[in-house]
């Protein structure tokens, strides 16, 4: 037998390199009885079109398809070249020849065009793992995947029977029914975040207690941070307002400490921890684990996690949240220790702008706080042209009573 040669020859068939095809999704027992279809690109003139193939395969079971370009063609075919060898035996010459690798992909839908897959493109990825587990999953992805659907059917018939029911309540009692069920509700919720109210206290000092609002040994640890509120000057207060480092109230309250020091420091410690109150209030998410800074001590710090915020589940972690009911709880206390700062009196619209409330909300705390509710004209340079409104703690208390129904339909509108 004669030494081997080669040579090379190009494309087969004038322009059209020999196809080498490779199955997605596995091998074929039989590959020689199978029968391709090549498709050309009609616009033989156009250098990037002339060479565009498609190769389509039909087996009993599945239809495959193969492209040459788009976003299925396969990166190998654009870095490398590939060659086809056909040897003759008898002269032992072999003759190379351009070819091109296609990859051929299961077609699930009965068009091959790729503008069909646009659906398939906007289904969510939950839904493209459906249909992946309903053609090739296994046995248990398949129960799972009915169980999981059975589950939302029945939520949706869950939900429907709770939308019938709500309109037969709404029937029975009628809107002017559920807007009183609305308001007591509203006192009630509020109620259940207010400081513990002792009714049958003697003295109104007694009513909110100084020690359910600050314990001793917290008390005991604002004496540090403090210490610059009682020894602050006239000076630093109105650089102080300049900055707005403190809230209006604690800046009015500083213009009259007590000149006795055991006094001036008890009030320096009340407002610290009250002005730390109302700028805590208005975080969202708390995200540090010291939110006040490194100023604040740490009992004081854990007080405010653990009693003014709420746990959440986010993205996978635990946040603590200031919620809508959190702020209740802040403004309550925050009221609560104003009325032992102010001699069981104080200015519940200086607390409210301070706190970012409106005043139908600040009202309803004052009043499930049992105040006396009033009206009075503002401390001098506190918008003085703007009727302030007063919160009175005094004995008897006054019974509880739902918030108005006329104001509760205005805020619902």
């Amino acid at each position: 037998m004669a030494a081997a040669t080669w040579r090379y020859r190009g494309d087969p068939e004038g322009e059209r390199p020999a196809a080498l095809v490779r199955f997605a999704n596995g091998t074929l027992e039989r590959p020689e009885s199978l029968s391709f279809t090549v498709y050309r690109n009609r616009d033989s003139a156009h250098p990037r079109k002339r060479h565009r193939r498609i190769l389509v395969l039909e087996t009993e079971r599945l239809c495959y398809v193969g492209h040459n370009f788009g976003s299925q063609v396969m990166k190998c075919n654009s870095l490398c070249r590939y060659f086809v060898g056909v040897l003759d035996k008898s002269s032992g010459q072999m003759d190379i020849y351009n070819a091109e690798i296609f990859n051929m992909q299961p077609l699930l839908s009965d068009n091959v065009m790729p503008d069909d897959t646009k659906d398939y493109q906007t289904k969510s990825y939950r839904e493209k793992m459906d249909l992946c587990i309903e053609a090739f999953g296994t046995s248990k992805q398949k129960r799972a995947l009915s169980s999981r659907r059975m589950n939302a059917v029945g939520s949706d018939i869950v939900s429907t029977a709770v939308t019938k029911a709500a309109a037969n309540v709404i029937d029975a009692k009628g809107v002017t029914g559920l807007m009183q069920d609305v308001a007591q509700d509203d006192v009630q919720n509020i109620s259940a975040f207010l400081p513990p109210c002792h009714e049958d206290a003697e003295r109104p000092e007694h009513v909110y207690r100084f020690e359910d609002i600050l314990s001793p040994a917290e008390y005991e640890a604002l004496q540090v941070p403090a210490a610059a509120l009682a020894n602050i000057t006239t000076e630093e207060v109105a650089k102080r307002a300049e900055e707005r480092s403190l809230c209006s109230f604690v800046l009015e309250e500083l213009k009259f400490l007590p000149t006795d020091e055991k006094s001036r420091d008890h009030k320096a410690r009340c407002l610290w921890f009250l002005d730390t109150l109302i700028k805590f209030s208005q975080q969202k998410v708390i995200k540090k684990k010291h939110p006040m800074g490194p100023e604040c001590p740490h009992i004081i710090s854990k007080k405010l996690m653990k009693n003014f915020t709420s746990l959440t589940y986010n993205n996978g972690s635990i946040q603590n949240l200031i919620s809508a009911s959190m702020k209740a709880k802040i403004t309550a206390y925050v009221i609560a220790l104003a009325l032992h700062i102010n001699s069981f009196q104080t200015d519940l619209t200086v607390l409210q702008n301070d706190l970012k409330l409106s005043e139908s909300r600040i009202l309803d705390i004052a009043k499930a706080l049992r105040l006396r509710v009033s009206k009075a004209k503002g401390v001098p340079g506190l918008e003085s042209d703007q009727n302030h409104k007063l919160g009175t703690l005094s004995l008897p208390l006054p019974t509880q009573k739902a918030p108005e129904g006329q104001r509760k339909r205005k805020k619902m509108s």
